[in-house]
C-alpha cells in the first residue's frame, strides 16, 4: 500500500516534463495532492495503480499528467498507427468530456501535438468516427459509445498500451459489466490503472484479478485533505419538501445548489415548481438529448442557472467550480452514492454545506447511510417545516418505505438494467459455452508470472 508523505514533492520532483509543468503552473496548481504525489511516479514507472482518494483530490491530473508524458516520449508503432494508445473509461458522458478537456488543458505545450477525442453516446455517431480515422493518441469514452464505435470498424484497440478506468467502482457496477468484459477481452496486458473515490469490498476483489502487482495508493482522510463539507440532516415531510427548498436557497443565501432527486421525472417536477415560484431552475437526467445535458451543465458552472435538478448522472466526477451546497432532496439508493453526491462542494480547498432531506418514512436508510460512513448527524427541524408524519423504523438497515425517496441499491432496476434484461431475454442462451465474467476474460489474457 502507497501512502504520500507528509511533506509533499513539487510537481518538477515528481519527474514530470517542461511542457507539463508550464500547463499545470497555468492551471493554478500550487503543488500536488497526495493521491498525486503517490501515483505520479508510479504510473511513470509503468505500474498498474489502484488508487482510492475523496473526491476533489486531483484524480484527473494524478493518471493523466504521467500519461500525456509516457505518450509524449513513446514512438508510435507503425503497425498500430490507425489503433488507440491509450484508452480512458468514464461511466458518464458528462464526465468523458470533462477528462477529454483537463487533457487537452495539460497537453498543449507538448512539442508533439497528442490527438485526444472524447466519444460518448446521445450525439450523433458519425462525426465521431471521422474523427478517428486514422486513429488516436488518447481515447476518453463512455463504455456504450466505444462498443459502439467498435462495431462501426471506426477503431481498433490492438495497440492500446495503458487502460484507465475513472470512477473504476461505477464501471464494474453491473450496469457495465458486460460491456466491460467485451472491451477487455480486446486488449492485450496493457498498463491498467484504477482510479476511484470509493472502492467497496466487491470491487477490490475483482480488482485484484484485474491488475498486475499493482501499487495500491489509500489516501487516508486527514484534516488537510478532508473536504471542508458542512453536513446536516433536516426532517421534513415529504411533501413539503420543495418549500423548504425554496426557504434554505433564500435564507442561506446560496448562489447555486444542485439538488439531487431519485427518478428523471422528480427532476422535471421539482425544476417547474421551482420556476413557477421565481428560482431559475434547470433539470438535469440521462434521457434529455445531448446537447441539453451539455447545455444545462454549462449554464450552471456559469450560473446563468441557481439550480440543477439532477439525477445521479451528475454525481460522478463532475467539477463545478466555487459550489456552495448540494441538496439530497431524495436519499440516494446505495450508501455509497452518498459520498459521490456531496463531494460535488468543497472541492479545492473551499468549504462547503451538503443538506439532506429525512422524512419520516427515509429515516431508516438515512440510518443506514451514517452507518456506512460512520456518521451521526443531529436531526434538525426548520421552524414552520415541522414534520407531522409518523417514523418508519424497522430496523437500522430497513430500506424506506417510500419510493420517493430512493431506495437501497440493487432492490429496483434501473431503466439501462431492465433494457439489458430484455434484449437478454429475447437472445437464445448458447448453452454449449460456460458464463464467462470480466475478471475470467481479463485473468486469461494476462501473461503468467515465472
Amino acid at each position: 500500500m502507497s501512502v504520500a508523505p507528509s511533506t509533499a514533492p513539487s510537481f518538477g520532483e515528481l519527474g514530470l516534463s517542461a511542457p507539463l509543468l508550464r500547463a499545470i503552473a497555468e492551471s493554478d496548481y500550487r503543488e500536488p495532492t497526495p493521491v498525486q504525489v503517490a501515483a505520479i511516479p508510479a504510473v511513470l514507472r509503468g505500474e498498474d495503480v489502484l488508487a482510492a482518494a475523496q473526491t476533489g483530490s486531483g484524480k484527473t491530473a494524478a493518471f493523466g499528467l504521467p500519461l500525456l508524458q509516457a505518450l509524449s516520449v513513446q514512438p508510435c508503432d507503425a503497425a498500430a498507427r490507425d489503433s488507440v494508445r491509450a484508452l480512458v473509461l468514464a461511466p458518464t458522458r458528462e464526465l468523458a468530456m470533462q477528462v477529454g478537456e483537463s487533457l487537452r488543458a495539460y497537453s498543449r505545450y507538448l512539442p508533439e501535438r497528442l490527438k485526444i477525442l472524447s466519444v460518448y453516446g446521445g450525439v450523433s455517431i458519425n462525426p465521431q468516427m471521422m474523427a478517428l480515422r486514422g486513429g488516436a493518441d488518447l481515447v476518453v469514452a463512455t463504455p456504450g459509445r466505444l462498443l459502439d464505435l467498435l462495431d462501426h470498424n471506426a477503431l481498433h484497440l490492438a495497440g492500446v498500451r495503458t487502460l484507465v478506468l475513472d470512477e473504476a467502482d461505477r464501471l464494474f457496477d453491473l450496469g457495465f459489466a458486460d460491456e466491460l468484459r467485451r472491451i477487455v477481452a480486446l486488449l492485450s496486458a496493457p498498463q491498467t490503472l484504477l482510479f476511484s473515490a470509493t472502492f467497496p469490498a466487491e470491487v477490490q476483489g475483482l480488482a485484484e484479478q484485474l491488475l498486475r502487482n499493482p501499487t495500491r495508493i489509500a489516501v487516508a482522510a486527514t484534516p488537510d485533505t478532508t473536504p471542508d463539507i458542512a453536513q446536516r440532516a433536516i426532517r421534513v415531510d415529504a411533501p413539503r419538501r420543495t418549500q423548504l427548498l425554496r426557504q434554505l436557497i433564500q435564507t442561506e443565501g446560496w448562489t447555486r445548489v444542485l439538488v439531487f432527486v431519485a427518478t428523471q421525472y422528480a427532476t422535471e417536477h421539482v425544476a417547474d415548481k421551482l420556476r413557477r415560484a421565481g428560482v431559475q431552475a434547470q433539470a438535469l437526467h440521462g434521457e434529455l438529448s445531448q446537447g441539453t445535458r451539455t447545455q444545462a451543465l454549462k449554464d450552471f458552472k456559469a450560473s446563468n442557472v441557481q439550480v440543477l435538478v439532477a439525477t445521479d448522472v451528475a454525481a460522478r466526477g463532475i467539477d463545478i467550480e466555487l459550489l456552495p451546497a448540494v441538496v439530497n432532496y431524495d436519499l440516494p439508493r446505495s450508501a455509497v452514492d452518498y459520498t459521490h453526491r456531496i463531494g460535488r462542494t468543497g472541492r479545492a480547498g473551499q468549504a462547503g454545506v451538503a443538506v439532506s432531506f429525512v422524512p419520516a418514512q427515509a429515516e431508516a436508510h438515512f440510518r443506514l447511510i451514517e452507518k456506512r460512513h460512520q456518521l451521526r448527524l443531529p436531526r434538525e427541524v426548520i421552524t414552520g417545516f415541522e414534520p407531522t408524519e409518523a417514523e418508519v423504523v424497522e430496523g437500522n438497515d430497513a430500506p424506506p418505505a417510500a419510493p420517493s425517496t430512493g431506495g437501497i441499491k440493487g432492490k429496483r432496476k434501473s431503466k439501462k438494467d431492465k433494457l439489458r434484461a430484455a434484449a437478454a431475454g429475447n437472445q437464445v442462451a448458447d448453452t454449449t459455452q460456460p458464463k464467462t465474467s470480466a475478471a475470467d476474460i481479463w485473468q486469461r489474457r494476462r501473461p503468467t508470472s515465472s
